[in-house]
């Protein structure tokens, strides 16, 4: 099992964050979407805020690929419609690519690591 780890803005507007999520919320988010995460073999997937910043972490099998989840999103016209209506509150990030919505964090510290490291790898 893994943690992947992405950012995203919204649209700085209390009202638009307000509505964005209450989208995230039971019973308003679309059972389809749910769906479709399972279907991808996302085990656990959350969303952070802080002001108008996202961090998504997901949490994943060893073998997930993004490429099988989004092309299975790609396939349901329910999750194109719910990527557009989440549109409506998220702004791309500035050094995003062309398309790209949620970009992928790089780790920069774990202190577990330095840890283990630190002690020869015990």
């Amino acid at each position: 099992m893994r943690r992947l780890y992405f950012a995203l803005d919204l649209k700085n507007e209390p009202a638009l964050i307000a509505e964005y999520e209450s989208w995230h919320r039971p019973p308003r988010i679309w059972p389809e979407i749910l769906d479709s995460l399972r279907a991808a073999g996302v085990q656990d997937l959350e969303i952070f805020r802080c002001g108008d910043q996202l961090t998504m972490v997901m949490e994943v099998p060893d073998d997930f690929s993004a490429a099988e989840q989004a092309a299975l999103g790609a396939a349901s016209q329910r999750v194109r419609d719910w990527e557009d209506l989440m549109w409506r509150f998220q702004r791309p990030l500035p050094f995003a690519g062309a398309g790209e919505k949620w970009v992928p964090m790089k780790n920069v510290f774990s202190l577990k690591e330095t840890l283990l490291e630190r002690e020869g790898g015990k």
